[in-house]
């Protein structure tokens, strides 16, 4: 993929661009690749959906014992051995 540097955008613009982004629910950066196609033809006029890849899914769904035994290895990964740094 190609990058592009854009010269010239004054304070009102990157504002105006921003919330328009952000309203959209998207980067500014997404948001304004969608202008430039669009612009150009090669884009529909509707906005792409946000794509997330997070792992929000997950969220709530651990027990407590799954909890507990996650945070007992994650703290003894946590633990300094001091000879390695005598």
């Amino acid at each position: 993929m190609k990058q592009l540097t854009i010269r010239g955008v004054d304070e009102k613009l990157h504002e105006t661009l921003q919330n328009k982004a952000n309203q959209q629910g998207l980067s500014l950066n997404r948001y304004v690749l969608h202008l430039i196609k669009e612009s150009v033809g090669l884009a529909a006029s509707s906005l792409p959906e946000q794509e997330f890849d997070d792992l929000d899914d997950l969220a709530g769904t651990w027990t407590e014992a799954e909890y507990t035994e996650f945070a007992n290895n994650l703290d003894a990964q946590r633990k300094i051995d001091a000879e390695m740094w005598s």
